[in-house]
């Protein structure tokens, strides 16, 4: 029987120079991903992700209605199946902080750049993130 796990985060985005910026963390056994954790009890899936995302980098975000996206992928070495669901916040603060039990780094990057760090099953997510914040904050269409 394989267990469940989920964890909810946030796609952290600046505009600078009218350029979309994502912040990516480095986690200590090397993944580069967006801030992210697991649920606690009684939280919802946007209470974890602005947590997550505070405790790892100290960045508070506001999050951006209408953009919710799930991936779902095999762990072979728990035996589990994990959930991710990520949500798009622009950050309020630049005072950038690692959790460092946690995160051995903190990358404010292009959209080139994030999408090519990402897993491949994380790139489509990327993608999606991107068009969702250029009609948001720019009213560009895709």
């Amino acid at each position: 029987m394989n267990k469940r796990q989920k964890s909810c985060g946030i796609i952290p985005y600046t505009i600078i120079n009218n350029e979309i910026y994502y912040l990516l963390v480095k986690q200590t056994n090397g993944v580069i991903c967006f801030p992210k954790g697991h649920v606690e009890e009684n939280e919802t899936e946007e209470e974890t992700a602005l947590r997550e995302c505070l405790e790892e980098t100290n960045v508070n975000v506001s999050l951006i209605p209408g953009y919710r996206e799930e991936i779902e992928y095999y762990m072979e070495e728990y035996d589990a199946w994990k959930t991710l669901v990520y949500f798009v916040g622009k950050i309020n603060n630049f005072d950038f902080v690692k959790q460092d039990s946690e995160i051995s780094d903190i990358k404010l990057c292009k959209y080139d750049e994030a999408y090519e760090l990402q897993y491949d099953n994380s790139k489509e997510l990327v993608r999606k993130a991107d068009m969702f914040i250029k009609e948001k904050e720019f009213n560009i269409k895709k």
